[in-house]
């Protein structure tokens, strides 16, 4: 029986002619392949071989597969070697490929989220019927006849619940799946993602270029004449025209790629969401006061800080816009009549008596602020998504009582509310409502909107 290995950037690293049971798979199976030394091959019902994941589109490790090559000739196996790293695919056809398939695993896991999610539903009716049995609290009757059927119900009911629950959290997960794989192309393609990308792809091809020049970089130096230097200068190359197109396309829909030429000292930067005063401009950055300035305000300029000496640099991927100083200053007629309202006298206010006391109303201003519009956030623990997520948009007292009602929070989640969110696409972004809470804002007689305008408002204050 002879077993072929073999590797190209376009395929990755297969085995063929093994079979079940010849013992091959134990082989297979070592946590020490790979180019980190760690990787174990798996079987795939698709190709109808083993394969070692992540190999495809890379070279390989050539005495990683000369190894597993030995070890199979040690177990009594004829064993052949081919390895070809120049045979491999375009970067734009890797990529549609890899769209194609995430678009695929996004429709398979919410097929399966649906089946959990309605398993879950056909257990919790299955436990709830069997309770009704026991609405009015009747308890198990010992030594009557109805006493082991009783204590089955309580059991069966018990299990019922139990698989509800469990399955409710399989749908959560497939949900959570298919939606990061739905997600995939749009979070690719986001302009800024791109543009820290790119700014990595150059840094390689520049070392590439030097080590075919003969010269060190990175630390390092590597033979001119190595043949994977030509190969990894064409990927690069490929893939750096690949992205430049995709920053191209955003910014023909309105995206503006920021750099060191739109920005001078004094200018004001719109940096998540806050307008932040220019001190100084670097090649990748504005250095702007520190970011603690900016709670709950959206203009923060150079003096008159709370943490005046403190500074924080915004890159130019990050930046959402510029004013310059003239279009940050208030217009005259508001600057005028705050001028007039304090050269005016404070008047005397005559002392109450005290045989006629008087009641004190709310005053309206909080009244005006609880019925400001907030944005209801859901954040999960441990998240490192860089965009907040919205499900609703409603009255800030609305999101105040949706937020604390402990219905609102899991194991793994919890809702916010904020009314500065920032740039709606930029810093923030709307995502699907699954219908799961809506037993609570509807006992809390609340409708919640999914749209939201950015308006004035007062200052920023989120739970």
């Amino acid at each position: 029986m002879t077993i072929a290995i073999t590797h190209t950037r376009r395929e990755g690293t297969l085995i063929e002619g093994t079979s079940r049971g010849d013992g091959s798979a134990e082989i297979l199976r070592l946590r020490e392949y790979g180019r980190t030394r760690r990787q174990p091959f798996r079987w795939s019902r698709n190709l109808d071989c083993w394969y070692l994941p992540h190999s495809r589109d890379h070279a390989t490790y050539t005495p990683s597969l000369e190894l597993l090559a030995q070890r199979l000739r040690d177990a009594g196996f004829e064993v052949t070697l081919t390895i070809d790293n120049a045979d491999r695919r375009s970067f734009s056809e890797a990529e549609q490929d890899r769209e194609e398939k995430a678009e695929a695993r996004a429709e398979r896991f919410a097929g399966y989220a649906d089946t959990a999610a309605r398993a879950s539903e056909a257990a919790w009716k299955a436990s709830h019927e069997i309770s009704e049995r026991f609405a009015f609290g009747q308890p198990i009757l010992i030594g009557h006849h109805s006493e082991g059927r009783a204590r089955r119900d309580h059991a069966r009911m018990d299990n019922a619940m139990r698989k509800s629950i469990s399955e409710s959290d399989r749908a959560e997960h497939w949900t959570g799946r298919a939606q990061a794989a739905a997600n995939y192309e749009r979070f690719k393609r986001d302009p800024g993602r791109t543009l820290r990308r790119l700014g990595k792809l150059r840094a390689d091809l520049r070392a590439v270029e030097k080590w075919q020049r003969g010269e060190s970089a990175k630390g390092f130096s590597r033979n001119p004449s190595d043949l994977e230097l030509e190969i990894e200068h064409q990927e690069l190359t490929e893939e750096i025209e690949h992205w430049e197109a995709v920053i191209k396309d955003a910014e023909a829909r309105g995206f503006k790629d920021w750099s060191k030429a739109d920005f001078t000292r004094g200018d004001f930067v719109l940096y998540r969401g806050t307008w932040y005063e220019v001190l100084r401009v670097n090649a990748k950055s504005v250095t702007i006061p520190h970011i603690h300035n900016g709670t709950g305000k959206r203009i923060v300029r150079a003096t008159g800080n709370r943490h005046d000496g403190w500074t924080w640099t915004a890159p130019y991927d990050d930046v959402s816009g510029r004013k310059n100083a003239d279009e940050m200053q208030p217009p005259q007629d508001a600057a005028s009549e705050q001028q007039e309202q304090a050269e005016q006298p404070m008047p005397t206010e005559e002392p109450v008596p005290a045989e006629k006391p008087t009641s004190v109303a709310a005053p309206a201003a909080g009244a005006n602020w609880q019925g400001g519009m907030a944005l209801v956030l859901i954040t999960s623990k441990n998240s490192r998504r860089s965009r907040k997520r919205a499900l609703w948009a409603m009255t800030r007292r609305e999101a105040q009582a949706v937020c604390g009602d402990p219905r609102t929070s899991g194991r793994s989640y919890m809702l916010t509310w904020t009314d500065r969110p920032g740039v709606e696409g930029v810093d923030w972004e709307w995502v699907p409502d699954n219908g799961s809470l809506d037993p609570v804002v509807s006992d809390l007689g609340v409708t919640p909107r999914r749209e939201w305008t950015a308006a004035a408002q007062a200052p920023a204050e989120a739970a």
